[in-house]
């Protein structure tokens, strides 16, 4: 692929998350020459009103490409070894794009917590993607990457320390300041929506190994409602990414044939405290969430300032369960989650997928299965994560 014109296109440029990885991919790597990147989406006037906005250099080229018409999506494919999406819903406008890479052997990186519609495309396109050599890593951003690279840092300290993986790991939101973004709020919807006219949609978002086509996997702890986690000692509430982390975390666990185990459990909740005030705050915080699903949360397109993008912040915890006692892991990040953040990792797992792991083979991946080690790196060294034990 040393023909491309590209490392990488932005595809969904002109949108709230997508004008943020470009800010981010001139900011970081407007002086470096060895980052080729453009700018994508359907109005090349629009493109260029935001590369104007955004301060991006006119060098960075500006592609014309629409979800409908697949041969724009293939020209753009044809100029780039990877193309960044943020165009959601997926199970709305992503289908053709993912369709296109997989047969061209284009890699595609996206911000998906679409499960039911990620299965699908599993489905679909994973065989053409490993015939191609396109590697397709979907959920690059606040979901999944800190729950899966979290997970599989830990996992190596569990082994290096215990000689083998833990059985049982609990992830906990800590802090967190900021908002969810409005392509995530559409994505909840479109996906409510399916489940509540297609059975197997509905079936599949109670199936927690629904990534893990074939398996059945261990039980799963309940992460529904509010409870008492005694290992912890604080009451802990649902958290609203847990269905689409998890997913990613246990698909993780199968493509690295079960290097964690086939019957690991995992699960994630919000601490919000112990005693009666902790549980009070766990079941206001359920009302709270629903907020996203409702006419109340953040439209596609719109989102917070940059000074509330860039006060915003999150601090998890990880905890496994070894023979010789709890060992903990924190990842933290320094933006809001759902804009600030996300936009910094998507860029980064996209250039870490060309320009570090060239070897990797085509085919559906997670973040933690594909990019590991070199994308903890890479966020460490440019994109304020951390990832610490404690």
């Amino acid at each position: 692929m040393s023909d491309k014109a590209y490392d990488v296109v932005v595809y969904g440029a002109s949108g709230f998350t997508g004008r943020l990885v470009a800010e981010y991919l001139q900011h970081q790597y407007g002086d470096d020459d060895s980052v080729r990147w453009a700018m994508a989406g359907r109005n090349a006037e629009k493109l260029a009103a935001v590369r104007d906005e955004m301060g991006i250099s006119d060098a960075v080229q500006i592609i014309v490409a629409d979800g409908s018409d697949e041969s724009s999506l293939q020209a753009m494919a044809a100029q780039t070894k990877a193309i960044i999406t943020t165009v959601g819903p997926y199970q709305l406008y992503g289908e053709a794009l993912v369709a296109v890479c997989a047969k061209t052997g284009t890699d595609y990186l996206d911000l998906c917590g679409e499960p039911a519609w990620m299965r699908d495309m599993i489905d679909a396109y994973e065989s053409t993607a490993k015939a191609s050599g396109a590697r397709i890593v979907f959920s690059s951003g606040f979901d999944s990457i800190p729950s899966d690279l979290g997970v599989w840092r830990l996992q190596q300290e569990c082994i290096k320390q215990t000689g083998k993986p833990s059985a049982r790991i609990r992830g906990r939101v800590r802090k967190m300041q900021g908002t969810f973004s409005g392509g995530t709020a559409a994505s909840l919807k479109a996906t409510l929506k399916a489940a509540a006219s297609d059975p197997e949609v509905e079936r599949r978002m109670k199936d927690p190994h629904s990534l893990v086509p074939g398996h059945k996997g261990a039980p799963q702890p309940p992460d529904y409602k509010p409870y008492l986690d005694e290992a912890l000692g604080s009451w802990v509430t649902p958290f609203v990414m847990a269905a689409i982390n998890t997913r990613n975390v246990l698909r993780t666990n199968a493509l690295l044939g079960f290097a964690y185990g086939e019957d690991f459990q995992y699960d994630e909740m919000t601490l919000t405290g112990p005693g009666e005030k902790g549980q009070q705050i766990a079941m206001a915080m359920i009302e709270r969430s629903k907020e996203m699903a409702s006419d109340k949360g953040p439209k596609p397109g719109e989102g917070p300032s940059k000074e509330e993008r860039e006060n915003g912040f999150y601090d998890f915890i990880f905890v496994a369960e070894t023979d010789q006692g709890p060992i903990k892991l924190g990842v933290t990040g320094d933006r809001d989650p759902g804009y600030g953040s996300t936009s910094k990792m998507l860029a980064e797992a996209a250039l870490c997928l060309v320009k570090d792991r060239p070897e990797q083979p085509g085919g559906i991946w997670t973040p933690a299965s594909a990019l590991g080690q070199p994308l903890i790196d890479r966020l460490v060294a440019n994109a304020g994560l951390t990832f610490g034990l404690e």
